[in-house]
């Protein structure tokens, strides 16, 4: 079992930047994804960035140039750095782990782009 919790989400400007992390603890694989998801209200949850052992990333076309994912494993940590964020960005931010054949998800995190 694998237990993630987030933080970092907040109310920020148009144009302004956030940093979310991700703390993973409990039965930690060396092989691994992980990622960050949103849900705006009334739509789909869609993935923003997901990151994996090997360091390859993978963003969505939205967040290109903008979103950058990174990891710390000695901390067993993924980061979301946002910058020029905008307010379609809204969203709650989920932040999850693949390994083996189980998906684990964190609880969500606010982020609120408004001026």
């Amino acid at each position: 079992q694998v237990t993630l919790v987030e933080s970092g989400g907040g109310l920020v400007q148009p144009g302004g930047s956030l940093r979310l992390s991700c703390a993973a603890s409990g039965s930690i694989f060396s092989i691994y994804a992980m990622g960050w998801s949103r849900q705006a209200p009334g739509k789909q949850r869609e993935l923003v960035a997901r990151i994996f052992n090997t360091g390859i990333t993978n963003y969505a076309d939205s967040v290109k140039g903008r979103f950058t994912i990174s990891t710390d494993d000695a901390k067993n940590t993924v980061y979301l750095q946002m910058n020029s964020l905008k307010p379609e960005d809204t969203a709650v931010y989920y932040c999850h782990r693949d390994q083996g054949l189980s998906t684990y998800w964190g609880q969500g995190t606010q982020v609120t782009v408004s001026s």
